[in-house]
């Protein structure tokens, strides 16, 4: 089996460590991020492998990995870039957490004064002004687009069970909303979001993608919100169910099975040989994603082959072993 490498991007919260609650100050943070580096001996811009950035709130800063093959080299990458991020926050009085949902009510949601993001709030009203949540997009290597695209196809049954997985946002400014992952559902309120059908191939896929941008869904291909995509600035499928994880050592682990899964498609059968596929309509995924989002791990999931419902761990031990032979092949 072709050893892939993977990345990881992580959309981290900004908060005031006495109170808990939301700091619009990503671009001081970013700005004390920029003049460490210049300061540092032997400065170099380019060099800076944290990929710190701003997201469409001033309350949320963006990480993102290099590309790795091992595990370790993985995780030490996700550590050294929340320490950079968690420094630029300190440097302006604010604390770094990881987790999918502004937990308390403390705190404004302040739109990123970039003209991008003002048009998306303009154009989307109340779906823009409550995004203000926190996801991880786990980035896996594909051959082309041929094979990017059937390895999409192949992962929709599959993505609720790597959604239950990573449920990490149970609060919304103060209130328990009743749902183990609530940044799935405001999420999912964005047109352009979500399970999507199969696109069959490349010309399928820019197809599909091309009317989604034309009708107004999306302003641009940047905002097609996809629970798995072709990445427009790299050879990967980039898989986006995941809320943001408190611990490192969950993101890793989502990332090994994520990369298991995509290569066990791309290389191998896209379901379980133990039985026939059961062709999945987008509301039962819809479905499945809702179960998902509420329960997490805690009740049942509704299996990927099958689409009856089954306790999760039942379907979570099925997902380990219909990727045992990727996960094998790279010592995960």
């Amino acid at each position: 089996m072709t050893q892939r490498k993977m990345g990881v991007e992580e959309e981290l919260m900004l908060v005031d460590p006495e109170t808990g609650g939301l700091r619009a100050v990503s671009a001081a943070a970013l700005a004390a991020h920029r003049d460490r580096l210049r300061d540092s001996p032997g400065a170099d811009e380019s060099r800076d492998e944290s990929g710190l950035e701003q997201e469409l709130f001033l309350q949320q800063l963006e990480t993102g990995t290099p590309p790795f093959l091992t595990a370790t080299e993985l995780r030490e990458a996700l550590v050294t870039c929340r320490r950079v991020a968690a420094a630029s926050a300190a440097a302006v009085g604010a604390a770094l957490v990881a987790v999918g949902t502004p937990v308390l009510a403390i705190g404004e949601d302040e739109v990123t004064p970039k003209p991008r993001y003002q048009r998306i709030v303009n154009e989307f009203g109340e779906i823009g002004r409550q995004g203000s949540v926190c996801g991880t997009h786990v980035h896996v290597d594909v051959a082309d687009d041929a094979e990017g695209v059937r390895v999409i196809d192949g992962l929709r049954p599959w993505l609720p069970v790597l959604r239950a997985m990573s449920v990490n946002s149970p609060y919304w400014h103060g209130r328990d909303t009743g749902y183990a992952s609530w940044r799935s559902q405001v999420w999912g309120r964005w047109p352009s979001a979500g399970p999507s059908d199969p696109f069959g191939d490349p010309d399928g896929y820019r197809a599909a993608t091309a009317a989604l941008v034309e009708s107004g869904a999306a302003l641009d291909m940047g905002m097609l919100y996809f629970d798995a995509r072709l990445s427009q600035t790299y050879p990967t499928v980039e898989v986006r169910v995941f809320d943001a994880m408190t611990e490192p050592d969950d993101v890793v682990l989502l990332a090994l099975l994520t990369r298991a899964l995509v290569t066990t498609l791309a290389e191998g059968s896209p379901v379980s040989p133990a039985a026939a596929p059961t062709p999945w309509r987008p509301e039962m995924l819809r479905a499945a994603h809702w179960r998902a989002s509420r329960d997490g791990l805690s009740r049942e999931l509704l299996d990927p082959v099958t689409a009856q419902r089954r306790p999760a761990r039942d379907v979570v031990e099925a997902l380990v072993a219909h990727v045992r032979a990727a996960l094998e092949a790279t010592s995960d």
